[in-house]
C-alpha cells in the first residue's frame, strides 16, 4: 500500500514540477489514462503525446492534494488542480483514481468538470480536442 502511495505522489510531484519525462516514465508501455468524459488514451506514447500538448501551454501547476488513500488495491485522491496555461490562470477540483502495479502506473482515471477546466485554461467551454 504505500509503495502505491509513493508511485502517487512521485506522479504528483512530477505534474508540480513540470517533470514530464518523470511523469511519462511513470506510466507503464501499456497503461491508459481516461479523463472520462473523454476518450481515454492508452499506451506510453499516447499519454506522453497528451502530456507533452499540454506541456506546452502550461508554465505552472499545483495539484493539492485533499485526501489520498488506497481502497480495494487502488489508490484514490481528491484534489484541486491549480495551473496557468497560456497565461490563463485556473483551478478545478479533480477526483482521480489509479491503478499501480510494479511501480508503475497501469490505469488512471480523473473525474472533473470539462467545462470548468477549459474555461481556467482560457479556452471556453466549447472547444473540442
Amino acid at each position: 500500500m504505500t509503495d502505491q502511495l509513493a508511485v502517487a505522489r512521485r506522479m504528483f510531484d512530477a505534474w508540480d514540477a513540470l517533470d514530464w519525462d518523470t511523469a511519462i516514465g511513470l506510466f507503464a508501455d501499456d497503461a491508459v489514462l481516461h479523463s472520462v468524459m473523454q476518450e481515454p488514451l492508452v499506451g506510453r506514447e499516447a499519454i506522453a503525446g497528451r502530456l507533452r500538448q499540454l506541456a506546452s501551454g502550461a508554465t505552472w501547476i499545483h495539484l493539492d492534494v485533499k485526501a489520498l488513500g488506497v481502497i480495494d488495491g487502488r489508490v484514490f485522491v481528491e484534489r484541486v488542480d491549480r495551473f496557468t496555461f497560456n497565461g490563463h490562470l485556473g483551478e478545478v477540483p479533480v477526483v482521480g483514481i489509479l491503478r499501480i502495479a510494479d511501480g508503475l502506473v497501469t490505469e488512471w482515471l480523473e473525474y472533473y468538470d470539462r467545462a470548468t477546466l477549459l474555461r481556467g485554461m482560457g479556452l471556453g467551454s466549447d472547444v473540442a480536442d
